[in-house]
């Protein structure tokens, strides 16, 4: 049966050296911060557990605004070892990596997931063919974030004839996570937290490797009462439990819980406020226009967002099926400090079944960020300009989804652009270019995307590109724009340039809604 205990006492559990798995996504999702802080604070008092291995697949932070989530591990001789699938949200944490203060692997996240299944199955590591020709490829990199970095734990393996990537799994000492309600014996129970995550797997990696796992919960149950259709890890995988103080047990970092996360209760998509006329509309716009009837749909974070916004506003969001890394499928995906929960949620499943359908090519078409882009179409968002990022899910999504559509602003930095009923006007302009002769890192390969024949699009507020065969093409230019001098001057290669090329929609910049459901229906018609 498993135990009651203080925080203070679980953090004692942990030893030095040990290897310890842990759940979470994003701002706060499924975190377990008593235990986190707990860790903290021994270590401050006592500088012990040392030389930690941490390893997670989405690493949970505040932005920097506080002390909350992995950063309570951001001490110098606490943590040795990394390997995340995200760590920007970390920003102490991912500061010392940048430092080179911890040793620290950059893995796809949806491959730390499926290890952390592998390792419940006593297997040594995951055979998977995500990451190839990317960063995480040994031929690349190997994963490898910094200087620290030196052993290979990535290896090019032949299967069937066919290239696949190897990744080695550690063995865990234990595993820290969270749920709403425990009872007696440790059955755990996720009813208020939004997102499935990899909870069940990560405990019985831990276990299963003769490690402990250490549950945070909001409440505890006696023996026997908790329904066991909503059990999500059971008992038997549970060593100790604690009850975190409600501060310690929000939902996400800015908000104690909301109900349309959960299913618990269906919001009036009136609620929802329209996105005001900016650049970002603009491309939120242009990408809502290649939506179709019945796709499913992931989006990334940032300028993705928008998408859901825009496709509600133009009446087209029943059209599609949402769908978000952590688990949730259907209804509206979160912004802000909710990244990784969706508004009227329509199912909730684990982030590596979620993954399977990724892997697998379930995806319709996915709408992720841009942070640099080359000639060769390749893609990077996850390490650039100083910041250790970590890719997220990118990898998986982007390499398996038969459509992909980049997008974000033309540059970076502060800027100057108005938007009017002819188009564009760029007074200032952001002072980082983003379209490189060589992103600094490959997320995304446009050659492994071209060999496979993938669908690529890249969409800014002024411009649109397509990935050829040759390299990246530009098809489309926003009204009022000058060729040369808003976007091939502000590019560091020569584009190709389409002998159609043509101007961007011109109900995109305009304040008014688009009619897109009504010219979208009368594209299928013509295509019937």
């Amino acid at each position: 049966m498993a135990k009651i205990i203080s925080s203070k006492e679980a953090a004692q559990k942990i030893k030095d050296n040990d290897v310890v798995g842990i759940n979470g996504f994003a701002f706060g999702f499924g975190f377990p911060e008593t235990l986190a802080k707990a860790l903290g604070t021994r270590y401050q008092t006592e500088q012990h557990p040392q030389n930690l291995t941490l390893l997670f697949a989405s690493g949970c932070g505040d932005g920097g605004i506080g002390d909350f989530g992995l950063d309570h591990f951001a001490q110098e001789g606490m943590v040795h070892k990394i390997i995340a699938g995200h760590v920007g949200l970390a920003k102490k944490l991912s500061g010392m990596i940048r430092e080179n203060k911890i040793c620290a692997y950059n893995f796809p996240q949806g491959v730390i997931v499926h290890m952390f299944r592998e390792m419940a199955g006593g297997k040594k590591g995951i055979l998977t063919h995500v990451g190839l020709d990317t960063f995480a490829d040994p031929r690349v990199e190997g994963g490898k974030m910094n200087a620290l970095a030196s052993e290979d734990l990535v290896e090019v393996v032949n299967v069937g004839g066919e290239e696949h990537l190897y990744y080695q799994a550690p063995s865990l000492q234990a595993a820290l996570i969270r749920g709403t309600t425990a009872d007696e014996a440790g059955n755990l129970t996720v009813e208020k937290e939004g997102v499935l995550l990899e909870t069940m797997h990560l405990a019985a990696a831990a276990k299963n490797a003769g490690g402990i796992v250490i549950a945070q919960v909001e409440h505890i149950a006696q023996k026997g009462t908790l329904d066991p259709r909503k059990v999500t890890v059971p008992g038997i995988l549970v060593d100790y439990i604690v009850q975190a103080p409600k501060e310690d047990h929000q939902m996400h970092v800015k908000n104690p819980y909301n109900p349309s996360f959960t299913g618990e209760v269906k919001i009036p998509v009136s609620q929802v406020a329209a996105m005001p006329l900016h650049a970002k509309k603009v491309i939120a716009r242009r990408c809502a226009m290649e939506l179709k009837k019945g796709t499913a749909v992931n989006l990334g974070i940032g300028v993705p967002e928008g998408v859901a916004l825009a496709a509600l506003e133009e009446g087209i969001a029943d059209w599609m099926t949402m769908t978000i890394e952590a688990g949730a499928v259907g209804g509206i995906p979160a912004s802000g400090y909710g990244l990784g929960a969706s508004a009227n949620v329509e199912a909730l499943i684990g982030q590596p079944n979620l993954f399977d359908i990724y892997d697998g090519g379930g995806l319709d078409i996915a709408f992720l960020g841009l942070a640099q882009a080359d000639a060769q179409g390749n893609i990077n968002v996850s390490k650039f300009q100083g910041r250790m990022v970590g890719c997220g899910g990118f990898v998986n999504i982007s390499q398996n989804t038969k459509k992909v559509i980049f997008c974000g602003t033309f540059t970076a930095g502060a800027s100057s652009i108005t938007i009017g009923p002819d188009g564009i006007h760029i007074i200032e302009d952001g002072s980082h270019i983003k379209f490189l002769k060589q992103v600094e890192q490959i997320t995304f390969s446009g050659s492994y995307a071209a060999k496979h024949q993938q669908e690529v699009l890249y969409v800014t507020e002024r411009a649109v590109f397509r990935l050829a065969p040759e390299g990246l093409e530009l098809i489309e230019i926003a009204p009022s724009a000058d060729l040369e001098k808003d976007i091939l001057d502000k590019m560091a290669f020569r584009p190709l340039i389409s002998k159609d090329l043509r101007q961007m929609d011109l109900r995109l910049f305009q304040d008014q809604p688009m009619g897109l459901a009504a010219s979208l229906r009368s594209e299928e018609v013509t295509l019937c």
